[in-house]
């Protein structure tokens, strides 16, 4: 059974975005609804709350929540990239847009979604159950280079090499199709002395095929300029993040706006004529050692956000 979800970062978010009766919120990565709700219960009868989650599951709790929130409510099946898209093809502004990248607690502990090494289950990973790429599918085609790639760009595991060889051996006497089998390879491959030394031997490989099953770095990078065009000037964002690659994303999108001026320093004036489109709100904001202590899965979040200053171009 999923464990009660909690929001991460969920009064600094509350607090650097400041919802306010009769705005507009995107919620980009709706989940369980955990910063939903916070968000929409200070929008009042004239605002309005945009949910959007690729997760069919979602969609259900969503309706739940709607029920019970003072604001108009609306929900979009996709990818937050292109849920986004299509709120900008609809000319929808908004005056709050946040994503909380990554997965739910709900999908990780809803064991037949196969997300975890924890538990047996089929080898799966799918955020959306109707795409067809799968983790099994993955670990079945992948050659022993784009694995070892993959596990050393998107997991930082540094045995990258051998647990991709050994996975390509493995399959040779058949399809890796559980969690089970798949931990069982790993394991083997990792020398003894360092299987247990940061955690599960597993942890940063299920990291990496599941970060490219449901491309969520693709994802990030095609989601971040649409998000920026549809906030209004004054309007604000913020984005959660709990893997270094998409921190960084978000770091540098956000650093590229907020940047004025960007001509050589021996200029005697500005030539480019370009202004701050953002001023950004916090630097890097992380959980406190109180959230981290009830809930551990909170300790690699991280939290940038801006407000929009002028609409402009974006990269």
């Amino acid at each position: 059974m999923a464990r009660e979800h909690v929001p991460v970062l969920a009064g600094e978010l509350i607090d650097l975005l400041a919802p306010a009766p009769g705005e507009t919120a995107v919620d980009c990565t709706f989940g369980a609804g955990g910063h939903a709700r916070l968000v929409a219960e200070r929008l009042g009868p004239d605002g309005e709350l945009i949910a959007i989650d690729r997760d069919p599951e979602a969609e259900g709790r969503f309706a739940a929540l709607a029920a019970e929130l003072p604001c108009r409510t609306r929900f979009l099946r996709a990818g937050f990239a292109e849920g986004l898209e299509e709120l900008r093809e609809e000319g929808v502004r908004a005056d709050l847009v946040y994503l909380d990248l990554g997965m739910s607690s709900m999908q990780i502990d809803t064991r037949e979604r196969g997300f975890s090494y924890s538990y047996d289950a089929p080898l799966d990973m799918r955020m959306d159950t109707t795409q067809e790429l799968t983790a099994a599918e993955l670990v079945a085609t992948w050659d022993e280079r784009a694995l070892g790639r993959l596990f050393k760009e998107y997991g930082d595991e540094r045995f990258s090499r051998p647990i991709a060889r050994a996975i390509v051996r493995a399959r040779e006497s058949g399809p890796l199709e559980t969690t089970t089998a798949l931990v069982d390879v790993i394991t083997a491959a990792v020398p003894a002395p360092a299987r247990f030394a940061a955690g599960h031997p597993a942890k940063r490989v299920f990291q990496a095929i599941r970060i490219a099953v449901n491309d969520e770095f693709g994802q990030v990078d095609r989601a971040l300029p649409v998000a920026w065009d549809v906030l209004r000037v004054d309007g604000r964002f913020a984005g959660i993040s709990f893997h270094s690659g998409e921190d960084r994303r978000v770091k540098r999108f956000l650093a590229d706006l907020a940047q004025g001026c960007i001509c050589p320093p021996d200029f005697p004036v500005c030539a480019c004529g370009r202004t701050p489109q953002a001023e950004l709100l916090g630097r890097g904001i992380v959980p406190t050692p109180g959230e981290i202590a009830d809930n551990p899965r909170a300790a690699s979040a991280r939290m940038r956000a801006a407000r929009k200053l002028q609409e402009g171009p974006v990269a």
